[in-house]
């Protein structure tokens, strides 16, 4: 069963997700990051090339040729892409498919709009079983 974490109280929603990604790729753990709104994945690609300061995490576009090298893949569909380890929601809606991946990180911003779309994905996941893990991001 997909294990669910929600990093919640993010000051910054695409700075935070960005550096949980960092984390991942010095982990050598790839990334499906789903982003279906345009505005949503431009911040991230363009915050990935300049974060940190003095590194880079590798990333491209899910339908970029090189897709199939790179760690950390940006999407705005889900139905083609055969990557199924970690998934990175960062959508206000329940991403497609989200059950054939082993783990699912939400992340969470501090503005009421996406809290309350997030409170109601929690729901949607707890109704439906699956044990949801909580990060408080507004700490740090």
């Amino acid at each position: 069963m997909t294990q669910v974490f929600f990093y919640h109280g993010a000051a910054d929603r695409i700075a935070a997700a960005c550096a949980l990604l960092g984390g991942a790729y010095a982990k050598k753990k790839p990334m499906l990051v789903f982003a279906p709104e345009k505005e949503v994945a431009g911040s991230v690609d363009r915050m990935l090339w300049t974060h940190p300061a003095l590194g880079f995490v590798p990333h491209c576009r899910a339908d970029s040729p090189l897709a199939a090298e790179t760690p950390i893949l940006i999407a705005d569909s889900l139905e083609t892409i055969a990557q199924d380890e970690r998934l990175m929601n960062l959508s206000q809606a329940i991403p497609p498919g989200f059950s054939r991946f082993a783990s699912l990180i939400e992340v969470v911003g501090q503005d009421d709009a996406d809290r309350e779309a997030a409170r109601d994905r929690v729901k949607f996941y707890k109704d439906r079983g699956y044990e949801v893990r909580y990060f408080d991001l507004s700490e740090r």
